[in-house]
């Protein structure tokens, strides 16, 4: 770079009369006026065109461009990122995503083969829905390559049995070997051992037998309670029952049932069976009424088969039927009450209607009972059912059986059992 002239100034001459006199000037300054103004160009306002007044002014639109340039710079950023990976880490990444990919395929193979196993399932079984199957144990490919499960578990909602359906019946396979050759050709497999448990729900029973709008309680280990109403002849009858649980055979509950009772509101007690106990017999305060009033004990005494099972005498008889009095004193006595409790109205009144009619029985209401034997009774209150045949080979034993707040559970083993071909 060339360095400026340095400029001395000259010494003032000695005659300064003859010499005109000139002011002294700074060379800078004058090299500062010939240069151009910069603050000219910004003050400098230019008029605009007169088409640009008319316009009018929007802001411009610098998104779409950002945006783009934006991702260019983050995909450029990653590639750089992953390339200035060492290549241990670039190896550790692959990895994952392969591991990621292979998990995936491995539940997609274990979903695929849950659902043929319940389609089987519910084919062989005749089952109106298909079984939940739950085939547990990771990775599930290493499985089939072996083909052997370590553990499933299915679940059955709604099995019938009989008269009622199971609520659930749910069982946990153990050493279970697999037919086929892949998981997309599975045909079967066989069950070395089974445990598992079955649920016969109250709910159930109370809407499937609710014909007679009964109601099932548990009370105990293995007792049941039946309480409820029983249509008999146009009478809607109190009904009474006690059920006990118990296993029958393998496959089977059976439930024996006791304490059956029908209370014709306060009137009487019909018991079905034939014992001096059972039958229709009048309540304590019909019996009473019948003490008390002397329209409906004269129309008991004139009966010849009622007064034979009362025991009473002939002789106080007629003059009961002669006297108030007497009548009275034979009606009176704690005996007469206990008495005529105790009579069967089922066997000795059945032919005389007009009785039954005094004593505020409807003799159809009679009728009815008579043919509502124990056993039809019985039938109508028991829970006992079978659980359905396998289709294939093995067992299935029913074990302990318990009544639970919520219904009746029995818990069960299986060996050798087979599904598919």
């Amino acid at each position: 770079m060339r360095s400026p002239h340095r400029i001395t100034p000259q010494p003032p001459p000695d005659d300064l009369s003859s010499t005109p006199h000139k002011p002294y000037r700074n060379p800078y300054d004058e090299l500062a006026a010939l240069a151009p103004n910069p603050l000219e160009e910004f003050l400098h306002e230019e008029k605009p065109a007169d088409d640009a007044d008319d316009a009018p002014w929007t802001p411009p639109n610098h998104r779409r461009g950002r945006r783009r340039r934006g991702r260019s710079r983050d995909r450029g950023r990653a590639r750089r990122r992953f390339a200035g990976l060492p290549l241990a880490a670039k190896a550790l990444v692959a990895v994952g995503v392969a591991t990621a990919f292979l998990a995936l395929g491995d539940r997609w193979a274990l979903l695929y083969a849950e659902h043929e196993a319940a389609e089987k399932l519910k084919q062989q079984m005749d089952l109106s829905a298909a079984p939940e199957v739950d085939i547990e144990g990771f990775p599930f490919l290493t499985q089939v390559l072996d083909k052997r499960l370590e553990r499933v578990k299915v679940t059955v909602p709604d099995v019938a049995a009989d008269r009622v359906s199971l609520a659930k019946v749910s069982a946990t396979a153990t050493d279970v070997t697999i037919l086929g050759d892949g998981p997309t050709s599975i045909k079967g497999a066989r069950i070395g051992a089974m445990r598992g448990e079955v649920l016969l729900s109250f709910e159930d029973l109370n809407r499937e037998l609710g014909a007679s709008q009964v109601t099932f309680t548990g009370r105990g280990r293995d007792e049941v309670l039946a309480r409820g109403t029983l249509p008999v002849a146009g009478h809607d009858l109190k009904v009474r029952a006690d059920a006990r649980i118990q296993r029958n055979g393998e496959r089977g509950i059976s439930t024996d049932i006791g304490g059956m009772s029908l209370q014709l509101g306060d009137l009487a007690t019909y018991r079905p069976g034939t014992r001096e106990k059972e039958g229709l017999h009048l309540s304590r305060s019909s019996a009473d009424r019948v003490a008390k009033e002397t329209a409906k004990a004269k129309a008991l005494l004139s009966v010849p088969a009622i007064v034979k099972r009362l025991g009473v005498p002939d002789t106080m008889v007629r003059e009961a039927l002669k006297s108030d009095a007497k009548l009275a004193d034979l009606t009176g006595s704690p005996r007469f009450v206990r008495d005529v409790m105790g009579l069967n109205l089922i066997d000795v009144a059945m032919g005389h209607p007009e009785l039954l009619k005094k004593l505020g029985l409807d003799p159809a209401l009679l009728k009815g009972l008579a043919q509502l034997t124990r056993p039809a009774l019985a039938d109508r209150l028991t829970l006992a059912f079978q659980l359905p045949k396998l289709p294939g080979p093995g067992t299935v034993a029913l074990q302990d059986v318990t009544v639970e707040k919520e219904g009746i559970r029995v818990r069960l083993t299986g060996a050798g059992m087979g599904f598919g071909s």
